[in-house]
């Protein structure tokens, strides 16, 4: 989780919401040691211009090329905070297993307000471990958000 947090902290350096998600790679992932990491991204929506260049996106693609598969079964993703509902939906259809998230989104969260990484009508749900690191990922989304109210 920490090389997700330093992710953040890039994101916020370069004014973007500090979110920042990192995939690694666990005993069932072939051809490539547990815990390398294949994903590693920030938001990037203001500097591409896009709304769906979200850290998690970013590094599932990233993973994906990686592993050579869409598929990514053998992994976990740890994130800085709650992914959204156009995140759940993307880690929901590349099967990540596990996902780790530090802060939550009460207003946009895709866990908490949807259940998309856990939801009994989908095909795949994800174990989810929820509040690692919370309070320091809380502070950067806190820090940024006042920063730029200033």
């Amino acid at each position: 989780m920490l090389l997700a947090v330093r992710q953040a902290e890039a994101a916020a350096a370069e004014g973007e919401v500090p979110a920042g998600c990192v995939i690694v790679t666990t005993a069932e992932t072939p051809d490539l040691p547990p815990g390398t990491v294949i994903g590693r991204a920030h938001n990037q929506v203001e500097l591409l211009k896009d709304p769906t260049a979200h850290a998690e996106m970013i590094a599932i693609t990233q993973a994906a090329e990686a592993v050579r598969d869409w598929r990514l079964t053998g992994t976990v993703l740890y994130v800085t905070k709650e992914p959204c509902i156009m995140c759940a939906g993307a880690i929901v259809l590349a099967r990540i297993p596990t996902v780790v998230y530090g802060a939550p989104d009460p207003r946009r969260g895709g866990v908490a307000l949807f259940n998309a990484l856990q939801n009994p009508s989908l095909n795949h749900r994800c174990e989810v471990v929820a509040g690692v690191l919370a309070d320091r990922c809380a502070a950067l989304l806190t820090d940024f958000f006042r920063a730029r109210r200033e």
